[in-house]
């Protein structure tokens, strides 16, 4: 067998893998394809005359793309822009099963994206390499550039986090905002005034960008009444989301992201909503995906 065969069937062995360990180091799908991509080109310019487990030299390889591309991504702050937003699982992978779609679920659930932007690289490479794909701090080492101990601290601090976002993510408070958020933008889209009306504050505020045209002239709205009317039928595109670790809304049309709510909750109402829609404020934001359900 030609050797550039041999290395592309050998590849081919562990790509679902290799898709796995980069989806939930990137929280994206299309990046997750660019570094296991990356990954076969370094592959096939190196001698693997020597490499005794490729599955495992494939995990270090890709990790290190991972890596590479989160550095980069944090310095040109792009980690908070809507491109890096972690893409909901939507139904089976390919090669998948149903304990990976459980794995999955779990390790990029809405815990672990409430921490995604507070997480450093390392931080991060190391969690999901120790905690979900159960690799030990003697193999992660090398691949963050730290010794054993620091390696361990990188997960232990990670995980403490991500323990701590779940606790918040599971409490009755945020599930009850969750809810709330979701009635609102049901109703709005649905055009239902009244549910409206029901989820909103008397003296509810809305502050509106006037970088986004069509309300331009109307920076500030007050009262139930006239919030409300501004959001008939207007969140066809509109999904909740977590903005600045706070349940709130992105409404996007054809691909492409009109604005971002941020929602401020009190006494089970909406009490204030302010619209982002300049792109240099909204890559400011922390944005993350929540999970279905």
């Amino acid at each position: 067998m030609h050797e550039h065969d041999y290395l592309a069937d050998a590849f081919e062995a562990h790509r679902s893998h290799l898709q796995k360990v980069a989806y939930r180091m990137l929280g994206s799908q299309s990046e997750a394809d660019d570094a296991v991509q990356e990954s076969w080109i370094r592959l096939s310019r190196t001698d693997t005359d020597a490499v005794e487990n490729m599955g495992g030299w494939l995990t270090t390889i890709v990790s290190r793309v991972c890596l590479d591309m989160l550095r980069s991504r944090k310095s040109r702050r792009e980690e908070l822009s809507l491109a890096s937003v972690p893409e909901p699982v939507t139904g089976p992978q390919d090669g998948s099963d149903p304990e990976h779609e459980a794995l999955l679920a779990d390790a990029v659930g809405l815990a672990m994206l409430m921490v995604l932007g507070n997480l450093n690289p390392a931080e991060r490479i190391a969690f999901v390499l120790h905690d979900i794909f159960a690799l030990s701090f003697a193999e992660i080492a090398p691949i963050v550039g730290r010794n054993e101990a620091a390696a361990r601290q990188l997960a232990s601090r990670a995980r403490r986090r991500v323990q701590g976002a779940k606790t918040t993510a599971e409490s009755e408070a945020f599930k009850r905002k969750r809810e709330l958020v979701d009635a609102f933008l049901a109703a709005s889209r649905a055009g239902d005034f009244e549910k409206l009306l029901a989820v909103l504050d008397p003296d509810v505020v809305l502050r509106q960008d006037p970088a986004f045209p069509p309300v331009a002239a109307w920076p500030l709205v007050q009262g139930a009444h006239d919030v409300a009317r501004g959001f008939l039928g207007r969140a066809q595109g509109a999904r909740a989301l977590l903005v600045n670790g706070a349940v709130g809304a992105i409404v996007a049309s054809r691909g492409r992201t009109l604005f971002v709510l941020e929602i401020k909750i009190a006494d089970g109402k909406i009490v204030e909503i302010e619209m982002i829609a300049d792109q240099a404020r909204v890559r400011e934001l922390d944005l993350a995906e929540l999970s279905h359900g």
